[in-house]
């Protein structure tokens, strides 16, 4: 990741219009319709209500979460323009949308998911399950060389039990690691969501013996009640480079 041009950043021009439509939007509250539920209506309400809902739509991004990978990017300095990025469980694209507006031109981002999306400019969207196994190569193919970054805002379908969602969840994140260590260039990045918690253990072992630099980090765009967080992993050492 190194030897690649300086990141871009948005225009301040564009936040600050941003951030003035958020401001207007953060008082809006749902009327109750008849016979919507407690839960949905609550749900509804804070989404009108989330600034980063707001501030999602005035600049095109899919969805909220584009402002967590914007954060992390801020911190870690991953995307560089020219850099070829792996999205796995793309959808909705919101990780894809910033991903490209940072690599592209010249580089090139691939989203892969399971689910249909609408498409992107400039991005490739492969519908493909990441666990299956020819999916690695499906995207060597279109990829045209091994990955600078592997991305993964993944989370496994909740259950309510801590516990359990905590290890599906720190599951997922390890799939996902086996994949990108199928794809990485030496000196690659790897970002996976994760839960807080004790038992992701096994994971950060074999990130610090993959990687030369592991982190965690909690977006500000990531809901105060939520205990989602991030791993960040940088310097990826290849098979030859891993200390014996």
């Amino acid at each position: 990741m190194g030897e690649l041009p300086p990141k871009r950043t948005l225009s301040k021009e564009t936040r600050a219009e941003a951030d003035q439509l958020a401001a207007r939007e953060l008082t809006e509250k749902v009327k109750t319709a008849r016979g919507r539920k407690i839960s949905s209506k609550l749900w509804l309400e804070r989404q009108l209500n989330d600034p980063y809902v707001a501030r999602a739509r005035a600049e095109g991004f899919r969805s909220r979460a584009a402002y967590k990978l914007l954060e992390l990017d801020e911190k870690f300095g991953l995307l560089r323009p020219g850099a070829r990025v792996v999205d796995l469980g793309a959808a909705p694209g919101g990780w894809s949308q910033v991903a490209g507006r940072a690599v592209l031109p010249g580089g090139q981002v691939v989203g892969i998911d399971y689910l249909d999306m609408p498409p992107l400019d400039g991005v490739t969207l492969l519908k493909a399950d990441f666990l299956d196994e020819d999916t690695p190569g499906r995207l060597r193919a279109v990829l045209g060389g091994p990955a600078h970054l592997v991305l993964s805002d993944m989370a496994a379908p909740t259950t309510g039990h801590k516990s359990t969602d905590h290890l599906r969840i720190v599951a997922l994140a390890e799939a996902a690691l086996d994949f990108a260590e199928t794809v990485l260039a030496p000196g690659g990045g790897y970002v996976a969501k994760v839960l807080q918690g004790g038992s992701e253990k096994s994971l950060l072992d074999r990130l610090k013996a993959d990687f030369t630099d592991v982190a965690h980090a909690k977006p500000s765009a990531s809901r105060a009640e939520s205990a989602e967080m991030y791993v960040v992993a940088t310097g990826y050492r290849s098979a030859k480079g891993k200390p014996s």
